[in-house]
């Protein structure tokens, strides 16, 4: 498996950062590339759920969560990943509190890729490249939107 994460120290509490990413049918509100999601599962968010995530390119991929620990990470596991050259993939978001108010986020990815020692190749390059971007994307995109719910907290107080 190829390990790659990306990491952002976002100015709020892990239960402000949470508040976000516990919404696990509504990444598509903070997450660029997602253009809409499927629940897949009903009920309480937890180990167990799944959505399809649908991109702009007209793609999809199903997520489900394999863990799931309130304030501090989930993890998911990826299939029907047709558009991406990946046997097996998994994704976590985990928060650390940092000592001045910030909340240490990092989205980790690992995956094997298809075509044997091509593939691993192509994944320690060309796949860590894009995944990089796509990471770094979502948790600009998850920083902003944790500012926009202070801000309007703020505003409602």
């Amino acid at each position: 498996m190829i390990h790659h994460q990306r990491t952002r120290d976002i100015q709020a509490t892990p239960d402000a950062v949470w508040a976000i990413i516990g919404r696990y049918m509504h990444i598509d509100e903070f997450a660029p590339l997602v253009k809409s999601v499927e629940a897949l599962t009903n009920g309480a968010d937890g180990i167990g759920s799944k959505r399809r995530c649908h991109f702009d390119d007209g793609n999809s991929v199903v997520e489900e969560v394999t863990a799931w620990e309130v304030n501090r990470r989930y993890r998911v596991r990826l299939s029907e990943m047709d558009a991406m050259p990946l046997h097996e993939c998994h994704a976590e978001l985990s928060l650390t509190p940092m000592l001045n108010g910030q909340t240490r986020v990092i989205w980790s990815m690992d995956y094997r890729v298809k075509f044997g020692p091509l593939g691993w190749l192509l994944g320690q390059t060309m796949m860590k490249m894009m995944m990089g971007k796509i990471l770094d994307g979502n948790l600009k995109g998850l920083a902003d939107r944790v500012r926009s719910n202070r801000v309007g907290s703020a505003l409602a107080s």
